[in-house]
């Protein structure tokens, strides 16, 4: 019996795992002009056209989140956030304590939302680990078509799954409040954040 040898798999090259300062090199030369690009894990991301619901989601969130929060806050709207060296999800919202002024790095957010339609699984999964391993304490999701707002909260390592993960996620309906953990003092209707 002759046995018949099998040619040798072709050697794949990984795929190039791309850096912050590389994904930002190509946001500045404009090549992702008119899109909306993330970096997950050294991964880009392209998060499609934002749709009405969205847009208005965002801009009602960031009036009564700027409004909770009050002075002594920077509110950053879709821009940069590193979170790692392979890591900026450009999230829709990001509260930051203190002023412009002095802080020209990328700053720690004490709160992070995103308003999702079309991405809430990335947002509920993949980020909510990259947020949570990042050690963002208060994490919000605002779902516009399930018309729920997800709070992700008690960041800690978990040792049986290897990753950091939110040990706390509530969802609230329409007619429920929420504080963010940096001013406890003030409530938030759910219905108030959404489109």
């Amino acid at each position: 019996m002759s046995t018949a040898t099998l040619p040798a798999a072709p050697r794949r090259t990984p795929p190039h795992r791309w850096t912050v300062p590389e994904f930002h090199r190509l946001c500045s030369l404009g090549m992702f002009a008119g899109r909306r690009p993330v970096l997950l894990n050294g991964v880009i991301l392209e998060q499609g056209p934002m749709d009405s619901p969205h847009g208005n989601g965002v801009e009602r969130t960031d009036t009564v989140v700027r409004g909770a929060f009050g002075a002594g806050w920077r509110f950053r709207v879709q821009l940069p956030l590193v979170l790692s060296l392979h890591t900026d999800p450009m999230p829709d919202i990001a509260v930051v304590a203190g002023a412009l002024a002095g802080n020209p790095g990328h700053p720690t957010a004490a709160l992070v939302i995103e308003v999702a339609d079309t991405t809430f699984d990335t947002d509920t999964t993949e980020k909510a680990e990259l947020y949570a391993t990042a050690g963002i304490a208060d994490y919000w999701v605002l779902d516009v078509d399930n018309r729920e707002l997800h709070v992700f909260r008690d960041p800690r390592p978990s040792v049986s799954l290897g990753v950091t993960a939110y040990y706390t996620h509530s969802v609230l309906k329409p007619g429920d409040t929420i504080s963010p953990l940096a001013v406890p003092g003030v409530a938030v209707r759910v219905a108030d954040l959404l489109p």
